[in-house]
Protein backbone atom coordinates (compact mmCIF):
# COMPACT_ATOMS: atom_id res chain seq x y z
CA UNK A 1 0.00 0.00 0.00
CA UNK A 2 1.51 3.33 -0.98
CA UNK A 3 0.04 6.13 1.14
CA UNK A 4 1.15 8.54 -1.63
CA UNK A 5 -1.06 7.42 -3.68
CA UNK A 6 -3.54 9.89 -4.51
CA UNK A 7 -6.44 10.60 -7.56
CA UNK A 8 -4.22 10.10 -10.61
CA UNK A 9 -5.12 7.45 -12.67
CA UNK A 10 -2.60 4.72 -12.23
CA UNK A 11 -2.18 1.02 -14.20
CA UNK A 12 -2.01 -0.76 -11.23
CA UNK A 13 -5.82 -1.37 -11.70
CA UNK A 14 -5.24 -3.26 -14.70
CA UNK A 15 -4.92 -6.59 -13.91
CA UNK A 16 -7.65 -6.58 -11.74
CA UNK A 17 -9.93 -5.53 -14.65
CA UNK A 18 -9.02 -8.71 -17.09
CA UNK A 19 -12.66 -10.35 -17.59
CA UNK A 20 -12.50 -13.99 -15.38
CA UNK A 21 -9.03 -13.58 -13.87
CA UNK A 22 -9.38 -14.48 -10.56
CA UNK A 23 -7.59 -11.96 -8.16
CA UNK A 24 -6.01 -13.15 -5.10
CA UNK A 25 -7.63 -12.20 -1.95
CA UNK A 26 -4.80 -10.20 0.28
CA UNK A 27 -5.35 -7.42 -2.92
CA UNK A 28 -8.25 -6.16 -2.61
CA UNK A 29 -9.12 -3.10 -2.58
CA UNK A 30 -9.10 -0.51 -0.16
CA UNK A 31 -9.33 3.25 1.17
CA UNK A 32 -8.70 5.47 3.72
CA UNK A 33 -11.28 8.50 4.30
CA UNK A 34 -10.72 11.58 7.24
CA UNK A 35 -15.22 11.19 7.46
CA UNK A 36 -14.90 15.01 8.92
CA UNK A 37 -13.32 16.65 5.77
CA UNK A 38 -13.71 14.12 3.34
CA UNK A 39 -10.14 13.82 2.40
CA UNK A 40 -8.75 10.76 0.81
CA UNK A 41 -5.70 9.74 2.90
CA UNK A 42 -4.83 6.33 1.17
CA UNK A 43 -6.37 3.94 -1.51
CA UNK A 44 -5.53 0.94 -3.51
CA UNK A 45 -8.08 0.15 -6.83
CA UNK A 46 -10.87 2.33 -4.99
CA UNK A 47 -12.79 1.87 -7.98
CA UNK A 48 -12.40 -1.34 -8.59
CA UNK A 49 -15.88 -3.33 -9.23
CA UNK A 50 -16.63 -5.54 -6.16
CA UNK A 51 -19.96 -7.32 -4.31
CA UNK A 52 -20.73 -6.05 -1.12
CA UNK A 53 -21.32 -8.87 0.82
CA UNK A 54 -23.51 -7.48 4.06
CA UNK A 55 -22.13 -4.09 3.41
CA UNK A 56 -25.27 -3.93 2.02
CA UNK A 57 -26.97 -3.48 5.42
CA UNK A 58 -24.97 0.06 6.11
CA UNK A 59 -27.56 1.43 2.73
CA UNK A 60 -30.37 -0.36 4.53
CA UNK A 61 -29.94 1.34 7.22
CA UNK A 62 -29.59 4.75 5.46
CA UNK A 63 -32.78 4.26 4.15
CA UNK A 64 -34.50 2.96 7.07
CA UNK A 65 -33.34 6.36 9.04
CA UNK A 66 -34.17 7.95 5.95
CA UNK A 67 -37.75 7.01 6.41
CA UNK A 68 -37.90 7.99 10.35
CA UNK A 69 -36.36 11.37 9.44
CA UNK A 70 -38.76 12.07 7.25
CA UNK A 71 -42.17 11.24 9.28
CA UNK A 72 -42.76 7.66 7.31
CA UNK A 73 -42.25 5.41 10.44
CA UNK A 74 -40.51 5.74 13.66
CA UNK A 75 -37.90 3.19 15.20
CA UNK A 76 -41.33 2.00 17.82
CA UNK A 77 -42.66 1.26 14.43
CA UNK A 78 -43.43 -2.41 13.51
CA UNK A 79 -41.21 -5.14 11.25
CA UNK A 80 -42.86 -8.28 10.44
CA UNK A 81 -40.98 -10.97 9.46
CA UNK A 82 -42.70 -12.37 6.68
CA UNK A 83 -42.58 -15.88 4.95
CA UNK A 84 -40.36 -14.67 2.33
CA UNK A 85 -37.79 -13.42 4.88
CA UNK A 86 -37.69 -17.02 6.64
CA UNK A 87 -36.54 -18.43 3.64
CA UNK A 88 -33.67 -16.34 3.39
CA UNK A 89 -30.11 -18.71 4.32
CA UNK A 90 -28.04 -17.70 7.15
CA UNK A 91 -27.20 -15.30 8.92
CA UNK A 92 -30.38 -15.40 9.80
CA UNK A 93 -32.31 -14.99 12.89
CA UNK A 94 -34.95 -17.60 12.17
CA UNK A 95 -37.84 -16.00 14.00
CA UNK A 96 -41.39 -17.58 12.59
CA UNK A 97 -43.24 -15.93 10.32
CA UNK A 98 -45.46 -13.21 11.82
CA UNK A 99 -42.89 -12.48 14.55
CA UNK A 100 -42.99 -8.67 15.13
CA UNK A 101 -39.80 -6.43 15.72
CA UNK A 102 -39.22 -2.94 16.46
CA UNK A 103 -37.49 -1.24 13.81
CA UNK A 104 -34.74 -0.24 16.24
CA UNK A 105 -34.02 -3.56 17.58
CA UNK A 106 -34.50 -4.50 13.93
CA UNK A 107 -31.64 -2.10 12.84
CA UNK A 108 -29.33 -3.42 15.71
CA UNK A 109 -29.83 -7.21 14.09
CA UNK A 110 -28.37 -6.50 10.81
CA UNK A 111 -25.49 -4.53 12.06
CA UNK A 112 -24.03 -6.59 14.94
CA UNK A 113 -25.82 -10.05 13.54
CA UNK A 114 -26.01 -9.31 9.80
CA UNK A 115 -29.38 -11.15 9.72
CA UNK A 116 -30.48 -11.48 6.22
CA UNK A 117 -33.77 -12.66 7.29
CA UNK A 118 -34.68 -8.88 9.16
CA UNK A 119 -32.79 -7.15 6.65
CA UNK A 120 -36.06 -8.76 3.99
CA UNK A 121 -38.27 -8.00 6.90
CA UNK A 122 -36.82 -4.26 6.93
CA UNK A 123 -37.25 -3.95 2.96
CA UNK A 124 -40.65 -4.82 3.13
CA UNK A 125 -42.18 -2.87 6.04
CA UNK A 126 -40.18 0.03 4.93
CA UNK A 127 -40.63 0.15 1.01
CA UNK A 128 -43.35 -2.22 0.60
CA UNK A 129 -41.41 -4.80 -0.95
CA UNK A 130 -37.67 -5.81 -1.10
CA UNK A 131 -38.19 -4.80 -4.73
CA UNK A 132 -39.50 -1.59 -4.43
CA UNK A 133 -37.11 -0.75 -1.40
CA UNK A 134 -33.85 -1.67 -3.70
CA UNK A 135 -35.37 1.13 -5.81
CA UNK A 136 -34.85 3.36 -3.52
CA UNK A 137 -31.27 2.45 -2.34
CA UNK A 138 -30.32 2.80 -5.87
CA UNK A 139 -31.90 6.77 -5.61
CA UNK A 140 -30.19 7.43 -2.13
CA UNK A 141 -26.77 5.78 -4.00
CA UNK A 142 -27.47 8.01 -7.37
CA UNK A 143 -28.02 11.11 -4.41
CA UNK A 144 -24.71 10.64 -2.65
CA UNK A 145 -22.64 10.09 -5.63
CA UNK A 146 -22.16 6.20 -5.59
CA UNK A 147 -21.59 6.32 -9.47
CA UNK A 148 -20.04 2.28 -9.03
CA UNK A 149 -22.82 0.66 -7.33
CA UNK A 150 -26.36 -0.82 -7.76
CA UNK A 151 -28.42 -2.91 -5.30
CA UNK A 152 -31.09 -5.05 -5.92
CA UNK A 153 -31.34 -6.73 -2.29
CA UNK A 154 -31.33 -5.22 1.46
CA UNK A 155 -28.88 -8.26 2.71
CA UNK A 156 -26.12 -8.69 -0.10
CA UNK A 157 -26.63 -12.28 -0.48
CA UNK A 158 -24.57 -12.90 -4.44
CA UNK A 159 -26.04 -11.49 -7.17
CA UNK A 160 -24.48 -10.27 -10.38
CA UNK A 161 -26.19 -7.32 -10.23
CA UNK A 162 -25.49 -5.95 -7.02
CA UNK A 163 -21.75 -4.81 -6.64
CA UNK A 164 -20.11 -1.39 -5.64
CA UNK A 165 -16.66 0.44 -4.63
CA UNK A 166 -14.72 0.88 -2.04
CA UNK A 167 -14.77 4.45 -2.81
CA UNK A 168 -18.75 4.26 -3.00
CA UNK A 169 -18.89 2.64 0.65
CA UNK A 170 -16.52 5.24 1.78
CA UNK A 171 -18.99 8.18 0.67
CA UNK A 172 -22.08 5.57 1.78
CA UNK A 173 -20.30 5.48 5.66
CA UNK A 174 -19.25 9.58 5.26
CA UNK A 175 -22.84 10.22 4.86
CA UNK A 176 -24.45 7.73 7.49
CA UNK A 177 -21.38 9.33 9.98
CA UNK A 178 -22.47 13.02 8.88
CA UNK A 179 -25.83 13.04 8.25
CA UNK A 180 -27.15 10.77 11.09
CA UNK A 181 -24.41 11.68 13.77
CA UNK A 182 -27.50 10.81 16.43
CA UNK A 183 -27.57 7.13 15.10
CA UNK A 184 -24.04 6.37 15.87
CA UNK A 185 -24.63 3.88 18.68
CA UNK A 186 -26.40 1.50 16.36
CA UNK A 187 -22.37 0.95 14.45
CA UNK A 188 -20.53 0.47 17.61
CA UNK A 189 -22.31 -2.07 19.58
CA UNK A 190 -20.11 -4.46 21.17
CA UNK A 191 -23.02 -7.25 21.14
CA UNK A 192 -26.49 -8.76 21.59
CA UNK A 193 -28.42 -10.63 23.95
CA UNK A 194 -31.16 -11.87 22.33
CA UNK A 195 -32.95 -14.81 24.93
CA UNK A 196 -29.91 -16.73 26.77
CA UNK A 197 -27.41 -15.91 23.84
CA UNK A 198 -25.15 -13.56 23.76
CA UNK A 199 -23.82 -12.85 19.89
CA UNK A 200 -20.99 -10.39 19.46
CA UNK A 201 -20.22 -8.26 16.79
CA UNK A 202 -18.23 -9.59 14.05
CA UNK A 203 -16.63 -6.53 13.83
CA UNK A 204 -14.04 -7.45 15.99
CA UNK A 205 -12.06 -3.36 15.82
CA UNK A 206 -14.71 -3.01 18.77
CA UNK A 207 -13.13 -2.98 22.15
CA UNK A 208 -10.11 -3.97 20.94
CA UNK A 209 -8.38 -0.70 18.16
CA UNK A 210 -8.51 2.07 20.31
CA UNK A 211 -11.51 4.62 19.61
CA UNK A 212 -13.28 1.82 17.17
CA UNK A 213 -16.69 3.31 16.72
CA UNK A 214 -17.87 1.11 13.84
CA UNK A 215 -19.36 -0.07 11.64
CA UNK A 216 -20.00 -3.34 9.82
CA UNK A 217 -18.44 -6.81 8.16
CA UNK A 218 -19.57 -8.30 5.33
CA UNK A 219 -18.82 -11.87 3.87
CA UNK A 220 -20.29 -14.25 0.70
CA UNK A 221 -18.05 -16.41 -1.44
CA UNK A 222 -17.73 -14.00 -4.27
CA UNK A 223 -16.44 -11.02 -2.23
CA UNK A 224 -14.11 -12.50 0.70
CA UNK A 225 -14.27 -10.80 3.78
CA UNK A 226 -14.95 -7.25 3.53
CA UNK A 227 -14.89 -4.73 6.45
CA UNK A 228 -16.52 -1.05 6.69
CA UNK A 229 -14.09 0.32 9.78
CA UNK A 230 -14.50 3.98 11.62
CA UNK A 231 -12.51 5.03 14.66
CA UNK A 232 -12.51 8.32 16.24
CA UNK A 233 -9.05 9.72 18.21
CA UNK A 234 -9.09 13.36 19.87
CA UNK A 235 -12.21 14.37 18.16
CA UNK A 236 -11.37 13.46 14.27
CA UNK A 237 -12.88 10.03 12.68
CA UNK A 238 -11.23 8.03 10.00
CA UNK A 239 -13.11 5.10 7.80
CA UNK A 240 -11.40 2.96 6.06
CA UNK A 241 -12.98 0.06 3.71
CA UNK A 242 -11.16 -3.39 3.41
CA UNK A 243 -12.63 -5.34 0.17
CA UNK A 244 -11.68 -9.22 -0.28
CA UNK A 245 -9.97 -10.22 2.68
CA UNK A 246 -9.15 -14.05 2.86
CA UNK A 247 -10.62 -14.44 6.10
CA UNK A 248 -12.15 -12.39 9.29
CA UNK A 249 -8.36 -12.56 10.63
CA UNK A 250 -6.74 -10.64 7.53
CA UNK A 251 -9.69 -8.23 7.25
CA UNK A 252 -9.29 -7.26 10.66
CA UNK A 253 -5.66 -6.86 10.61
CA UNK A 254 -5.35 -5.13 7.46
CA UNK A 255 -8.40 -2.63 9.03
CA UNK A 256 -6.69 -1.99 11.93
CA UNK A 257 -3.44 -0.89 10.29
CA UNK A 258 -4.81 1.22 7.87
CA UNK A 259 -6.43 3.09 10.35
CA UNK A 260 -3.86 3.34 12.57
CA UNK A 261 -1.59 4.65 9.69
CA UNK A 262 -4.32 6.99 8.48
CA UNK A 263 -3.89 8.76 12.12
CA UNK A 264 -0.61 9.66 11.35
CA UNK A 265 -1.50 11.54 7.87
CA UNK A 266 -2.41 15.30 8.29
CA UNK A 267 -5.70 15.10 5.10
CA UNK A 268 -5.49 19.02 4.47
CA UNK A 269 -3.54 18.38 0.57
CA UNK A 270 -4.94 15.31 0.19
CA UNK A 271 -7.94 15.09 -2.42
CA UNK A 272 -11.95 15.39 -1.75
CA UNK A 273 -13.68 12.00 -1.87
CA UNK A 274 -16.39 13.61 -3.92
CA UNK A 275 -13.46 15.18 -6.38
CA UNK A 276 -11.85 11.92 -6.70
CA UNK A 277 -11.12 11.08 -10.06
CA UNK A 278 -12.04 7.30 -11.26
CA UNK A 279 -9.31 5.31 -12.05
CA UNK A 280 -8.08 1.84 -13.33
CA UNK A 281 -8.50 -0.30 -16.13
CA UNK A 282 -11.54 -2.82 -16.66
CA UNK A 283 -12.82 -1.25 -12.92
CA UNK A 284 -16.16 -2.02 -14.41
CA UNK A 285 -16.00 -5.44 -13.95
CA UNK A 286 -16.32 -7.38 -10.77
CA UNK A 287 -14.00 -9.71 -9.38
CA UNK A 288 -15.64 -13.39 -8.31
CA UNK A 289 -12.95 -14.80 -5.12
CA UNK A 290 -15.10 -17.42 -5.08
CA UNK A 291 -12.54 -20.35 -6.20
CA UNK A 292 -9.74 -19.53 -3.77
CA UNK A 293 -11.93 -17.84 -0.91
CA UNK A 294 -14.80 -20.93 -0.69
CA UNK A 295 -12.11 -24.03 -1.91
CA UNK A 296 -11.74 -27.16 -0.05
CA UNK A 297 -8.66 -25.58 0.50
CA UNK A 298 -9.42 -22.11 2.16
CA UNK A 299 -11.77 -23.55 4.04
CA UNK A 300 -9.98 -26.39 5.56
CA UNK A 301 -7.63 -23.81 6.61
CA UNK A 302 -9.64 -21.26 7.91
CA UNK A 303 -11.05 -23.68 10.11
CA UNK A 304 -7.80 -24.98 11.48
CA UNK A 305 -7.04 -21.93 12.58
CA UNK A 306 -9.02 -21.69 15.12
CA UNK A 307 -10.50 -18.80 17.38
CA UNK A 308 -9.57 -15.91 14.30
CA UNK A 309 -10.06 -13.42 17.58
CA UNK A 310 -7.36 -14.59 19.28
CA UNK A 311 -5.35 -14.87 16.30
CA UNK A 312 -6.48 -11.46 14.89
CA UNK A 313 -5.00 -10.06 18.67
CA UNK A 314 -1.86 -12.22 18.50
CA UNK A 315 -0.74 -11.32 14.98
CA UNK A 316 -1.68 -7.36 14.71
CA UNK A 317 0.28 -4.52 16.91
CA UNK A 318 -2.42 -2.41 16.45
CA UNK A 319 -4.97 -4.50 18.68
CA UNK A 320 -5.49 -5.81 21.92
CA UNK A 321 -7.38 -8.05 23.57
CA UNK A 322 -10.88 -6.87 25.24
CA UNK A 323 -10.37 -6.08 29.02
CA UNK A 324 -13.88 -6.96 29.70
CA UNK A 325 -16.69 -9.59 28.57
CA UNK A 326 -19.06 -7.90 25.71
CA UNK A 327 -21.45 -5.06 26.37
CA UNK A 328 -24.88 -6.61 25.19
CA UNK A 329 -27.54 -4.67 23.89
CA UNK A 330 -31.19 -6.81 24.85
CA UNK A 331 -32.93 -7.82 22.03
CA UNK A 332 -36.53 -9.08 22.42
CA UNK A 333 -39.50 -9.66 19.86
CA UNK A 334 -42.40 -7.14 20.13
CA UNK A 335 -42.57 -3.66 21.87
CA UNK A 336 -43.97 -2.37 18.87
CA UNK A 337 -46.10 0.66 19.89
CA UNK A 338 -45.24 3.15 17.05
CA UNK A 339 -47.16 3.30 13.98
CA UNK A 340 -47.13 0.95 10.98
CA UNK A 341 -45.64 2.17 8.49
CA UNK A 342 -47.82 4.18 5.45
CA UNK A 343 -46.39 2.48 2.59
CA UNK A 344 -48.78 -0.07 0.95
CA UNK A 345 -47.10 -3.87 0.60
CA UNK A 346 -46.95 -5.40 -2.23
CA UNK A 347 -46.89 -9.41 -3.05
CA UNK A 348 -43.30 -10.21 -2.76
CA UNK A 349 -43.15 -13.30 -4.12
CA UNK A 350 -39.48 -13.92 -5.36
CA UNK A 351 -38.67 -14.55 -8.78
CA UNK A 352 -35.82 -17.09 -9.49
CA UNK A 353 -32.56 -15.93 -11.30
CA UNK A 354 -30.09 -18.01 -12.49
CA UNK A 355 -26.89 -18.15 -10.81
CA UNK A 356 -23.80 -19.71 -11.55
CA UNK A 357 -22.99 -23.53 -11.38
CA UNK A 358 -20.44 -23.79 -8.34
CA UNK A 359 -19.64 -27.55 -7.62
CA UNK A 360 -21.55 -29.05 -4.16
CA UNK A 361 -18.08 -28.94 -2.59
CA UNK A 362 -18.18 -25.46 -1.65
CA UNK A 363 -21.56 -25.57 -0.28
CA UNK A 364 -20.82 -25.27 3.62
CA UNK A 365 -18.58 -22.39 2.90
CA UNK A 366 -21.92 -20.54 1.87
CA UNK A 367 -24.09 -21.74 5.24
CA UNK A 368 -23.01 -18.56 7.35
CA UNK A 369 -22.47 -15.72 4.62
CA UNK A 370 -23.55 -12.57 5.72
CA UNK A 371 -21.11 -11.67 8.55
Amino acid sequence: MCFARFAAPMVAGAVMGMVAAVMPASAGPTIVLDVNSGRVLSHEDAFQRWYPASLTKLMTAYVAFEAVRDGELQFNSPVTISKRATREPPSKMGYPAGSVLTLDNAIKLIMVKSANDVSTAIAENVGGSVDAFAKRMNAAARKLGMSGTHYVNPHGLFSTEQYTTARDLALLVRAIRTEFPQHAHYFSMEAIRTGDRVLPNYNWLIGRFPGADGMKTGYVCSSGFNLAATATRNGRTLATIVLGAPSQVERGEEAARLLAEGFKIQGSVSPSITAFAPYGEGRNVAVDLRPEVCSEAAVKARFERGDDDGLLVQRSPYLSAMDHEPRAVTIALGGATGPAPSVPRYADVPIPTPRPDYPLKSATADTAQGG
